[in-house]
């Protein structure tokens, strides 16, 4: 219970990765909000975590639009008292081949990706220097943010951007006592990948269905893809004190497939 009575916002939260750090933190006594777009998502989420005997809401919000952003730590604060961990989980994806990417896909997915970890790490940092007492910040990054890949450009842009982020603001938040961390996640079977998988196969890229998924993950050194529970672990640790003394860095979960 080494979270017991912290509050944490986890956005993204209705499902994969961002629902199995929810429901870690709150098995750890934490009190969760998970954010969703998708306010029905976020809520069965929370009431998951509930029935485990955790402490949990469901909040929806857009991370691309400040006001939604204020109003989601407003209504976390005011539920619990105050704002001590947020996971800028929120993120898109969209296959598209280099040539035929568009403005329109550069956009979503940036405003999505690298926008919405900006505004959130500003809304969440006014208020825990507003409180006093620091807090913890940590971003959803990829591998996809060290290393280019040729159909997923904005996406590989966005999670660069995400890095960058999380390096900027822990240099200006320091003073604060609140730490900025990143991990970056490899191949991770969610709904997400779901998507994408289906995406191979309408451009010809695969014929058959997990295809994709298993192309990617060949050569992960564990030989197996990631489940939300394997990165629930680390985002526990950068939540919880063990961390306290790690600032500004991107910590890579994906089992061996890149090494740098």
């Amino acid at each position: 219970m080494v979270l017991k009575g912290k509050t944490c916002i986890v956005t993204g939260a209705g499902r994969g990765i961002g629902k199995g750090i929810g429901l870690r933190l709150a098995s750890e006594g934490a009190h969760v909000v998970f954010a969703d777009i998708d306010l029905q998502q976020a809520e069965a989420a929370a009431a998951e975590a509930r029935a485990l005997g955790g402490e949990a809401v469901g909040m929806d919000v857009d991370v691309t639009r400040r006001e939604q952003v204020r109003a989601l730590i407003a209504g976390t604060v005011s539920k619990y008292g105050r704002l001590d961990v947020i996971f800028n989980n929120a993120g898109i994806n969209k296959i598209r081949p280099f040539m035929e990417t568009t403005e329109e896909n550069w956009d979503r997915i940036m405003r999505v990706n690298a926008l919405g970890v900006f505004l959130c790490t500003q809304e969440a940092a006014r208020q825990m220097i507003a409180q006093g007492g620091g807090g913890k910040i940590i971003n959803t990054a990829s591998i996809a943010g060290r290393q280019g890949y040729g159909n997923i450009v904005p996406y590989c842009a966005s999670k660069f951007a995400v890095i960058s982020i999380t390096q900027s603001s822990a240099r200006a938040l320091a003073p604060h006592k609140i730490t900025v961390n990143a991990f970056a996640p490899g191949v991770v079977d969610t709904p997400l990948w779901n998507q994408l998988d289906r995406e191979h196969m309408e451009l010809g890229e695969t014929s058959q269905p997990g295809e994709a998924m298993r192309n990617f993950a060949a050569g992960i050194l564990l030989g197996r893809v990631a489940q939300p529970n394997d990165i629930a672990g680390l985002a526990s640790f950068l939540a919880g004190p063990d961390s306290d003394y790690i600032t500004g860095q991107v910590i890579v979960v994906d089992g061996g497939m890149l090494l740098w």
